[in-house]
């Protein structure tokens, strides 16, 4: 790689010394300005390796205006010129007149190597401010979820990435992974991944090291997918392993689509000291994820029937009683389907029980299809189903009841072979038309009228009356 060096000189013999020295060297990429403004405009786009002065008049004119890179002064041997202003204004060093292209060459190659050094060492130096700050913020007590967006935020701040994200590999299978946090979107999370389709992520984790795809568009392990990846734009990839306990637990993934950036070792070095660090707390994120996926599956068992996945009386018992209170408040009108199947006992006696649970199971899916999410459907008990429809006058109850009971007329349950003829009988009440103050009244006057339909032959929708 060519060092640029910027040259502001108008001195002609320190010009034609430059000229001829840098002529077929293929070390250094000279630039020659003649002027001040073009010079600042070349520094504020990029900084050189070098910056090479010629006389104490242009050193003074760039004193404050240099943006860091360092300069070489060419000067006359005068003491109380050209060498005092060098001096003066802080240059590397400097090239007295006459000059030696042996003498130049060695205060060049000193001056850019001694700059990269520093640059180096103020780099790493940030590095470990960075891990320390993080370090840091893993210790402290907020939400794992935060600090770890928070970590890949860093990252891809530092490193200017397309993607960055952690993903964690669950214990238990090796054939999936979860995008567990990524800087693209705070909310994201738990995204599966289908392993298959990331042979990086595969190798990383059967071999414990890091996986860099220098050309994702070249390299033979992305060959499977390159017909992904292409249209998605991404060149470069590095992979680094999370291990915890000797276990590795996830990786870390960065994503670039500029064709000129390949991943420095420092890079590297930097994001693997961070995944190193974060390993305690994704270990501990993932169990915090498996306790409140399995606190909410058991806070979904203890009110939903095991059976049909409705809602069981338990929880139907509390919801309807804030139904009610709503209803109230807000004078709106509410009303109940209280629903059998009629002679459910014919079809476990002549198909078994087992069909008997397919039916009630397909029944229930049913009952979810021509309903509203609003609604609240509960298994009551055995072939007895109850809706609660808020918002709902008994004319529009009586209208859905016998809609569904016409549905359930015609279909063909698999539980009893494909055979229609399966039929429902369906009470009615409604809040305010008929008295009613709380649960109890509600659920009763529907089961009267469920009482009534099973009656006068089954089959039919009953509104509750007080004549019952």
């Amino acid at each position: 790689m060519r060092n640029e060096v910027l040259i502001y000189d108008r001195n002609k013999e320190s010009i034609g010394f430059l000229r001829n020295f840098f002529h077929g060297n293929d070390c250094y990429s000279p630039t020659f300005v003649k002027d001040k403004q073009s010079l600042f405009n070349r520094l504020t786009r990029k900084t050189p390796a070098a910056l090479i002065v010629g006389s104490p008049a242009e050193l003074e004119k760039i004193r404050h205006s240099n943006t860091g890179c360092p300069v070489i002064a060419m000067v006359s041997g005068d003491i109380n010129g050209g060498i005092r202003s060098a001096v003066k204004c802080n240059t590397e060093c400097y090239l007295i007149s006459p000059f030696h292209k042996e003498d130049f060459e060695y205060k060049l190659k000193t001056t850019i190597s001694k700059k990269g050094f520093l640059e180096t060492i103020h780099g790493e130096k940030k590095d470990l401010e960075t891990v320390l700050e993080l370090i840091h913020l893993i210790s402290s007590t907020l939400d794992p979820k935060e600090v770890l967006y928070f970590v890949v935020s860093k990252i891809a701040e530092i490193i200017n990435v397309t993607r960055c994200s952690i993903v964690s590999i669950p214990f238990e299978e090796k054939r999936h992974a979860y995008v567990i946090s990524t800087f693209e979107d705070p909310k994201i999370a738990n995204i599966k991944l289908d392993l298959k389709k990331y042979p990086e992520i595969r190798k990383s984790l059967s071999t414990r090291k890091t996986v860099v795809i220098r050309d994702a568009l070249k390299d033979p392990l992305l060959k499977e997918v390159r017909h992904i990846i292409a249209p998605l734009g991404i060149r470069s990839i590095v992979v680094i392993p999370i291990i915890f306990r000797d276990e590795v637990i996830g990786t870390l993934i960065l994503r670039t689509s500029r064709s000129n950036h390949t991943f420095t070792e420092r890079e590297i070095r930097l994001c693997t000291a961070i995944a190193s660090s974060s390993a305690n707390l994704i270990y501990n994120a993932f169990l915090h994820e498996k306790v409140e996926n399995e606190k909410s599956q058991f806070e979904k068992l203890a009110i939903t029937d095991y059976l049909t996945g409705l809602y069981n009386v338990r929880y139907f018992y509390n919801r309807i009683d804030g139904e009610i209170s709503r209803a109230q408040r807000y004078k709106l009108q509410l009303s109940c389907l209280m629903i059998d199947i009629d002679h459910f006992k014919k079809i476990n006696d002549n198909y078994g029980h087992r069909a008997g649970d397919v039916v009630l199971t397909e029944f229930a899916q049913l009952l979810k299809k021509h309903t509203r999410k609003s609604d609240v459907l509960a298994r009551y008990g055995g072939e007895e189903f109850i809706v609660l429809l808020p918002q709902t006058s008994p004319q529009a109850a009586v209208s859905k009841a016998e809609a569904l009971r016409n549905f359930i007329k015609k279909h063909k349950f698999r539980g009893i072979q494909g055979k229609s003829g399966l039929t429902v009988s369906i009470g009615i009440s409604s809040y305010p038309v008929h008295a009613i103050k709380n649960k109890e009244d509600i659920i009763t006057l529907a089961d009267n009228a469920l009482y009534k339909a099973k009656a006068d032959g089954r089959n039919i929708v009953v509104l509750y009356n007080s004549h019952m």
